[in-house]
C-alpha cells in the first residue's frame, strides 16, 4: 500500500477488512496515506521515521492489554538495549495519551486515560467480535484497550502525525494484532460508509466547527443499530445552553461549543440517534491530566485559575467530561 518499510503494517488492512462496505474506503487509503507519510508533509518526519527503523527488533514475551498501563513484555539483550530503546521513545515526545509499560521502561503520558477507560467499558455494548472506530484516537492507547476488551478489529484515526508514530512504536514491540491507526481525519472516511458496529469519539467534538455535522459524521459510519460512545467537555445547565469561547479555553484555541448535557441529547435527537443514555459526568482533575517527564509542556493545573480551580485562565466554567451512549437508526 505504501512503499516504506516502516510502515508495512498498513499492507494487511485490505486482509483485515476484506467485506465488501469497507472497499470505498480501501480505494482511497493508498493515496491518503501516501500525502500523510510524504516527506515534505512534515519537517519532523524523516527524524521519526529514523525512531522507527532504529527500534530493536524485540519479539514480546507477552502482551497484556487489560491493565492501566498497556504492557508490553519482553527481553532485551542487554541493559544498553533498554537504554536505547528509551532514549528512542522519549524521541517522540510529548505522549500525551497512555499509560504504557513498555519492556519495563514506564510510559507516564499526559493523560491517564485508563481513568477515562474504567468510567466507560462496564456501560458499553460488549465489544466482543465488533468491528471498531475510534476518532480521533492519539496514539491508539484505547483502541489496544478495546482489543484487549475482545474486539475483532480496530481502527483508529488521527491527523496528527506523531500519535501515528507513537502507535507504530508501540505496535512494533506488541506484534501483529488488528489494530492500526490512521493519519487521517474524520473528513476522509467515506460519507455513509456503514461499516462499524461501534464508533467513538472521545474528546473531538468541541474542536469541531460544526458539532451537529460531527454526529452526522459518526452515524454514518455506523452499521445499523451500532454504538456511539461520545466523550466530550460539557457544561452544567439547561436545555439550549452553550458555551461558546470568544477566544481560548483553557488555553485551547481551538474549542469552539460546549453544550450543557441536555443540549447534547437534544443534538443527539436532531440528527437521528436512538436510546440515547448519558452515563457519566466528571470534572478533570490534575490525578488525570498533568504534565511529567513524557510531556513537559503546559497542561491541565497550568490552565486554571490559580485562585480558583473551579475556574480556567480565562475565567470559564473549568473542564467537566461528559460520556454518552446512542445508537444509530
Amino acid at each position: 500500500m505504501i512503499d516504506i518499510p516502516e510502515l508495512s503494517v498498513y499492507a494487511t488492512l485490505a486482509e483485515t477488512f476484506p467485506e465488501p462496505v469497507f472497499r470505498p474506503w480501501l480505494e482511497l487509503l493508498p493515496a491518503q496515506l501516501a500525502r500523510a507519510f510524504a516527506a515534505d508533509r512534515h519537517g519532523d518526519w524523516p527524524r521519526w521515521r529514523e525512531v522507527l527503523r532504529r527500534l530493536p527488533p524485540i519479539q514480546p514475551a507477552w502482551v497484556n492489554l487489560n491493565v492501566d498501563a498497556v504492557q508490553l513484555k519482553g527481553r532485551a539483550d542487554a541493559a544498553a538495549e533498554l537504554a536505547l530503546i528509551e532514549t528512542l521513545l522519549r524521541e517522540l515526545h510529548p505522549w500525551r495519551k497512555g499509560p504504557y509499560d513498555v519492556l519495563g521502561i514506564p510510559i507516564d503520558t499526559e493523560w491517564r486515560s485508563d481513568l477515562k477507560w474504567r468510567r466507560l467499558e462496564s456501560a458499553i455494548q460488549p465489544l466482543a467480535g465488533r468491528t471498531v472506530l475510534d476518532v480521533g484516537c492519539g496514539n491508539g492507547y484505547h483502541a489496544w484497550r478495546m482489543i484487549g476488551a475482545g474486539a475483532e478489529r480496530v481502527v483508529g484515526i488521527d491527523p496528527t502525525l506523531l500519535s501515528v508514530v507513537q502507535f507504530l512504536a508501540i505496535r512494533h514491540f506488541a506484534g501483529d494484532f488488528p489494530v492500526y491507526v490512521l493519519p487521517v481525519g474524520i473528513d476522509d472516511v467515506p460519507p455513509n460508509l456503514g461499516a462499524f458496529d461501534t464508533v467513538f469519539s472521545m474528546g473531538v467534538l468541541y474542536h469541531r466547527r460544526s458539532p451537529l455535522d460531527h454526529l452526522l459524521e459518526l452515524k454514518g459510519c455506523l452499521r445499523e443499530g451500532g454504538e456511539l460512545v461520545l466523550e466530550t467537555l460539557v457544561i452544567e445547565g439547561g436545555a439550549g445552553q452553550v458555551l461558546v469561547p470568544e477566544d481560548r479555553y483553557a488555553r485551547m484555541r481551538n474549542v469552539w461549543f460546549i453544550p450543557s448535557c441536555p443540549t447534547l441529547e437534544s443534538w443527539l435527537k436532531r440528527c437521528g440517534y436512538r436510546n440515547i443514555r448519558l452515563i457519566d459526568v466528571t470534572p478533570t482533575t490534575a490525578e488525570e491530566q498533568r504534565s511529567t517527564d513524557w510531556m513537559r509542556f503546559q497542561s491541565l493545573p497550568d490552565c486554571l485559575d490559580p485562585a480558583n480551580p473551579g475556574l480556567t485562565v480565562e475565567g470559564l466554567p473549568a473542564p467537566r467530561r461528559a460520556v454518552f451512549l446512542a445508537e444509530g437508526s
